[in-house]
């Protein structure tokens, strides 16, 4: 096996037990990870225009995550405000209700972080981070990350 094979493997294998960990926090709450991400980044980053909230989203590779939003609304986690001066522009913002299931979306990611940080115990993160973001950042996926953590990303 060629060491870029492994290391794609390893990060496959890395996310899809981070997922099941998560997912199984989040089951109790009514929660697929992909719902919670969307509460998470409303949380931090709202009111955002569908568009808005799908260049943020890692778990959508389309930049109109309008189903994962429409589910999100009809359970009355996430409202869409519509303005009054143009109908065509629409906000989504978290209702009270989506608030309070956020927060217990932080514990659950806690829980989930917590057992990672006891896997890399007494382990540096900082090159292994720099080598993931260098290649996250040429993909989509990567670039929604970057948005979020407040990095420019550069035009096409």
């Amino acid at each position: 096996m060629r060491p870029v094979e492994e290391l794609r493997y390893l990060i496959l294998a890395l996310q899809r037990e981070g997922n099941r960990i998560l997912a199984a926090q989040l089951r109790p709450l009514g929660l697929t990870p992909s719902q919670a991400e969307v509460l998470r980044v409303l949380h931090d980053h709202q009111p955002l225009t569908l568009s808005a909230l799908g260049h943020l989203l890692v778990c959508e590779t389309t930049a109109s995550p309008s189903r994962l939003v429409d589910r999100l609304v009809g359970q009355e986690l996430v409202e869409r405000t519509i303005d009054p001066d143009d109908r065509r522009y629409v906000t989504l913002t978290l209702t009270p209700q989506g608030r309070r299931l956020e927060r217990r979306v932080v514990t659950a990611e806690n829980h989930m972080h917590g057992v990672l940080e006891d896997l890399v115990a007494g382990q540096s993160l900082q090159e292994t981070l720099h080598l993931l973001r260098t290649m996250a950042d040429e993909f989509p996926a990567g670039q929604a990350l970057a948005r979020r953590r407040g990095d420019p990303i550069p035009a096409d």
